[in-house]
């Protein structure tokens, strides 16, 4: 059995803030740990005090993943506006426009934002819930989108998707590390 490292002010730093925010990220850790190589027991005493805590790792987000997300943001922003206007005939009616202007209007969540919703639904938090799930109603209606022209009206796969999404956030596992909308 390995010897367990002594506490150091990095190391408890660090606790402290997984403790806090719930997670910890591989840069935050490298940044108290520059020469992580050369400090392996200090850092396995660390990960088996951050499990103890329960205490998540995560990669950390790149700047590249952080882009590609903004433009990911910027076209769901743009189908919302352009389902607003979208004539489709008989499978669009005047409530799904109101509808899709009523959730235009509803801010997308951070990462983060998403992980303390989570948290918070685990203990319970109704209101919590209520905001992951409406955060999300865009994609709900990005994904409906794409099976208009099949059959079904927009309105009706719409409802089926967001009977989805509820289901999606009872289940949703913050620990795992994926955002809720992937």
């Amino acid at each position: 059995m390995a010897k367990a490292a002594k506490p150091t002010t990095g190391m408890a730093q660090l606790a402290a803030k997984g403790k806090h925010q719930g997670y910890l990220t591989l840069d935050e850790i490298l940044e108290v740990y520059p020469d992580a190589e050369e400090k392996i027991s200090e850092l396995d005493g660390l990960f088996g005090k951050l499990l103890e805590m329960g205490v998540d790792v995560f990669e950390t987000t790149s700047e590249e993943d952080m882009e590609v997300d903004e433009k990911a943001v910027a076209e769901l922003d743009k189908e919302i506006e352009a389902l607003t206007k979208m004539e489709v005939g008989v499978t669009t009616t005047d409530p799904v426009r109101m509808y899709l202007r009523e959730i235009g209007k509803i801010p997308l969540l951070k990462p983060v934002e998403e992980i303390s919703l989570a948290q918070k639904i685990e203990k319970g938090d109704r209101r919590a819930k209520k905001k992951l799930t409406e955060s999300n109603l865009r994609l709900v209606v990005s994904i409906a989108k794409k099976y208009v022209m099949r059959g079904l009206s927009l309105l009706d796969l719409i409802q089926e998707g967001n009977q989805g999404l509820i289901r999606a956030v009872e289940k949703y596992d913050w620990r795992k590390g994926y955002k809720f909308s992937t």
